[in-house]
């Protein structure tokens, strides 16, 4: 399946009536990490007349904390913002705090998503707060030259083969510690200790009914933390925070061998690895049964001096022709099923990830993705219960201790 055309994406757009297009409106994009949104922007600002400032910043922790602040001030907000995962719950408990995208036409395009994307970016009563972005269906990314080195398979569906369950996982990275090839299997077991969580769908740390935090007693939490500690006792961790300028720059040095990866990370491995890395990264399937870790939405603060035309401007991005630029640019899996289904989308080879057939991988189980329920407090309590998962991993901790200050600190963050 081709495509539609921009015309058509901007026929949907006009659905917002009587925004100006004199060219002197200006707005102001706010996102975090890698959107893949250069090329589209400047298409809308050629189709609108409009200009669009892209202000990126950086980790979506410090991104998401910044927007709290500005639309609890009511000023300092872009006029459309991202909403990560697990940011927009809390986002959508101030729903006054956003303009209903349904009052500017954005209710027509329901039929182009996923059914529970769509439905996430609302609020309780109907208030549409967010047009979904991407999805973030699970793989795995490894450098086949190390694994070259160590003595295992470097294609693509023999590495996934290696690995039909995680203690499959563990079981090859023993092989490839044992090779002494003088990098770390994995980079960060807390990645891995989020993907398996993600991974079982569900209730993580809030139970859906109530609200209630059953971090303690929630075996899905329990196992993957023990999963972690077993990584840590085999010594196949590099012990890296992900998305920390060490991190950064153990991909670029190629420390490590292997690390969990939604789709939108293939973006960020790039970004990291630069030049150097082309060709030397590859993915193959993640252990389990597939998963969703991540994905956005795109939302306009009430704020906005010039709300009709930011909801053009996220109608655009969400809409056919962003999200495939996005997936083109950086790799953002669509949560826009017209796209998704595409053949742009489906015949994807990225050539910087040694040819991997990525939209095969990726896109081909999008379809059947299952949201995991995250409660308000999830952002604050999964920083809790990752934080002495990396002191573990450095070594600062027993894992008996990380175990009692996970529960202990997503008690306190819950409160």
């Amino acid at each position: 399946m081709a495509l539609v055309g921009s015309a058509a994406v901007l026929a949907v757009s006009g659905c917002s009536g009587d925004t100006e297009t004199d060219g002197e409106v200006e707005l102001v994009l706010e996102t975090f990490g890698t959107f893949g949104y250069d090329a589209v922007i400047e298409e809308f600002e050629e189709e609108t007349g409009y200009t669009v400032d892209h202000r990126v910043y950086g980790e979506q922790p410090d991104f998401a904390e910044a927007l709290e602040q500005n639309i609890a001030a009511g000023s300092g907000a872009g006029d459309v913002v991202a909403l990560e995962e697990a940011h927009i719950v809390q986002m959508l408990e101030q729903g006054e705090a956003f303009v209903d995208l349904n009052d500017f036409g954005a209710g027509d395009m329901e039929d182009q998503f996923l059914d529970w994307k769509w439905e996430l970016g609302q609020t309780t009563d109907g208030q549409l707060v967010g047009l979904g972005t991407d999805v973030g269906s699970l793989a795995i990314c490894y450098r086949w030259d190390l694994f070259e080195e160590a003595g295992l398979p470097t294609d693509r569906e023999e590495v996934g083969e290696l690995w039909p369950e995680w203690e499959d996982y563990l079981s090859a990275g023993q092989e490839f510690r044992d090779a002494d090839t003088d990098a770390a299997f994995v980079a960060d077991v807390g990645e891995v200790y989020t993907a398996i969580t993600r991974q079982a769908g569900g209730e993580i740390y809030f139970a859906e009914a109530d609200d209630e935090l059953i971090v303690a007693d929630n075996p899905v939490v329990r196992d993957a933390f023990d999963f972690s500690v077993e990584l840590v006792d085999e010594d196949l961790s590099a012990g890296l925070d992900t998305f920390t300028d060490d991190w950064t720059a153990a991909i670029q040095a190629g420390t490590f061998a292997t690390m969990p990866c939604p789709a939108w990370m293939l973006g960020q491995v790039e970004d990291s690895a630069g030049e150097d890395g082309e060709g030397l990264w590859d993915v193959a399937d993640v252990p389990g049964d597939g998963g969703n870790w991540g994905g956005s939405w795109l939302a306009v603060p009430e704020q906005s001096e010039n709300p009709e035309a930011a909801a053009e401007l996220a109608m655009f991005l969400a809409g056919p022709e962003g999200q495939l630029n996005a997936w083109e640019e950086a790799n953002n899996l669509p949560s826009n099923l017209e796209v998704l289904e595409s053949d742009e989308v489906q015949d994807t080879v990225r050539e910087y990830f040694n040819d991997a057939p990525t939209g095969e991988i990726f896109a081909s189980v999008a379809a059947d993705l299952q949201p995991y329920y995250m409660g308000p407090g999830h952002v604050a309590v999964h920083e809790d219960a990752t934080n002495p998962i990396d002191e573990m991993q450095r070594g600062g901790i027993s894992a008996d201790d990380a175990w009692d200050q996970l529960i202990e600190g997503a008690e306190r963050a819950a409160r």
